[in-house]
C-alpha cells in the first residue's frame, strides 16, 4: 500500500478551516439576508418569511458547526471515548441540511474511541461527494465495544467516487 501524502499541520488546519467556512457561509449569508428583509419593515407576511429564513439558516449553521466540532475538533480530552448516539445526532443534523440525501445510521449506542468516531463521521461526509445529486448513505458500526468495523455505503443517481478521493485513499494524492 502506498504511503499517505505528507501534509503540514498548518496546511491541514487551513484545509479544515476552509471546509468549516465553506459549510457555514451559505446559512450565515441567508441569516444576513433575512435580517435585511426585517430591516426594510415589510408587511407582516414578509416579516414571517424573513423569520422563517433566519430560523432555518441558524439551524443549518448550528448543525454544521456541531458536526465539525466532533468530526474535526478535539472533542474532549486525549484518548477520550465518544458516545455513538451523539455522533449519530450530529451526523443526522448535518445530513438534514443536505435536502437531497438521507442518512441511515445502523449502530448500537456505545462509547467508542474518538478517533474511530471521527473516522466514521468523516467517511459519512466523504460519501456525500460520491452522490452529488442525492441519494442514501448507510453508516454501519459493527461490534462497537470490541474491535469496531466501520462501513459507509452511498447510493444515488450518477454515484461515483471523485478521482481526488480515490487518489487520497490510494495514497497517490
Amino acid at each position: 500500500m502506498p504511503s499517505l501524502p505528507e501534509i503540514s499541520a498548518m496546511d491541514l488546519a487551513a484545509l479544515l478551516c476552509s471546509k468549516v467556512c465553506h459549510d457555514i457561509i451559505s446559512p450565515v449569508g441567508a441569516i444576513a439576508n433575512g435580517l435585511e428583509l426585517l430591516d426594510e419593515g415589510q408587511d407582516k407576511e414578509m416579516s414571517e418569511i424573513a423569520m422563517d429564513l433566519i430560523r432555518s439558516s441558524a439551524r443549518n449553521a448550528s448543525a454544521k458547526l456541531q458536526f465539525a466540532r466532533i468530526a474535526f475538533g478535539a472533542a474532549g480530552s486525549a484518548g477520550a471515548d465518544i458516545d455513538t448516539g451523539d455522533a449519530q445526532a450530529v451526523c443526522q443534523g448535518y445530513f438534514d441540511t443536505e435536502k437531497k440525501t438521507n442518512l441511515e445510521w445502523r449502530a448500537e449506542r456505545a462509547f467508542m474511541p474518538k478517533n474511530k468516531v471521527k473516522l466514521m463521521l468523516n467517511m459519512a461526509l466523504c460519501s456525500l461527494s460520491a452522490i452529488p445529486r442525492g441519494g442514501e448513505v448507510v453508516a454501519v458500526i459493527e461490534s462497537p465495544n470490541l474491535d469496531p468495523k466501520l462501513t459507509v455505503t452511498a447510493t444515488g443517481k450518477n454515484a461515483r467516487v471523485p478521482p481526488v478521493l480515490l487518489d487520497l485513499l490510494n495514497g497517490t494524492y
